[in-house]
């Protein structure tokens, strides 16, 4: 394995912890959306950090870039504070995987917008995610899964706000340098999640014994895991790094039933199964959604 390639796999690897520990600290009593807020402040501290070593390029005086990175920013806001929602209301490893599904709604909106041609091939697969999201959630026998209706919402919204996320970085990055954008899009998260958060509990994280959590989700879930990605894409070919991808699903799936006791039936790990399969099949043999989308100009 390639040291780009390690560095994409090191990334998905901490998103998966990351969504791990965002479990122990909600099933402590935490508000998702202080979890959210503290993951992304964190994060902003380490972008803005590797914006004042790497200044060059910028691209700061670019509405543009302000633009899209403000687009970006809602996307990375909605995706965080919801795949906190969908674990509090489930477990980590079925939001994990829905919010994998990520690239379909790619797909979708690249159909709606002309940026990607629909064909034969790629409604199937994505009629394949369809039945992997419905045996993964068990939406066909309520309660069987544990997940609520407003988990499984929560983690296909999740999956949703990646993929704005994911467009809104790919059209601001002509304008400038990742870590420009990211220090936005950071700031702009910041700005957007502290209000819907307990207050109480915002004040609380500062002084609290859960803190050392805190610190290692904003450092590992968002900080130093969007530095190494981003790093890592610049010398990791969109198959490759795609596969790859899927170290944070699995990591995700296997810290909630190591750690948290989470538990999934048959018919869950087949859902699972052919979510993870499709979906990477899905962004290796295309170009919507690419993971490496990100650091193409």
């Amino acid at each position: 394995m390639g040291m780009s390639t390690a560095f994409v796999a090191l990334a998905a690897l901490f998103w998966g912890l990351s969504g791990g520990i965002g479990g122990i600290l909600m099933a402590n009593g935490w508000d998702a959306f202080v979890v959210s807020f503290y993951r992304g402040a964190i994060g902003l501290l380490f972008v803005l950090g590797w914006l004042m070593l790497r200044p060059r390029g910028s691209g700061l005086a670019s509405r543009r870039l302000w633009f899209w990175s403000v687009i970006a920013g809602l996307g990375v806001a909605g995706n965080f504070a919801f795949y906190f929602v969908s674990i509090g209301e489930g477990s980590v490893a079925v939001a994990a995987a829905l919010m994998y599904c990520a690239p379909v709604f790619v797909y979708l909106v690249s159909f709606a917008l002309k940026l990607e041609r629909p064909t034969a091939l790629k409604w199937a697969a994505i009629a394949v995610v369809m039945v992997g999201v419905v045996l993964l959630t068990q939406i066909y026998d309520v309660g069987a899964s544990g997940v609520t209706p407003v988990g499984v919402g929560a983690g296909l919204f999740a999956g949703l706000s990646y993929a704005v996320f994911i467009f809104g970085f790919k059209y601001a990055a002509p304008h400038g340098s990742p870590q420009a954008i990211l220090s936005i899009a950071f700031a702009v998260l910041v700005t957007i999640l502290i209000w819907p958060g307990d207050a109480s509990q915002t004040v609380a994280v500062l002084s609290t014994p859960d803190w050392p959590l805190f610190a290692g989700l904003g450092v590992f879930g968002a900080g130093l895991s969007f530095v190494l990605y981003i790093i890592g894409l610049r010398g990791t070919t969109p198959a490759v790094a795609s596969i790859v991808a899927m170290v944070e699903p699995v990591t995700a799936s296997l810290f909630g039933f190591v750690v948290l006791n989470q538990g999934l039936a048959g018919p869950q790990i087949v859902g699972m199964g052919l979510i993870l399969i499709t979906v990477t099949a899905l962004s290796v043999f295309s170009r919507a959604g690419r993971p490496s989308d990100l650091v193409d100009s």
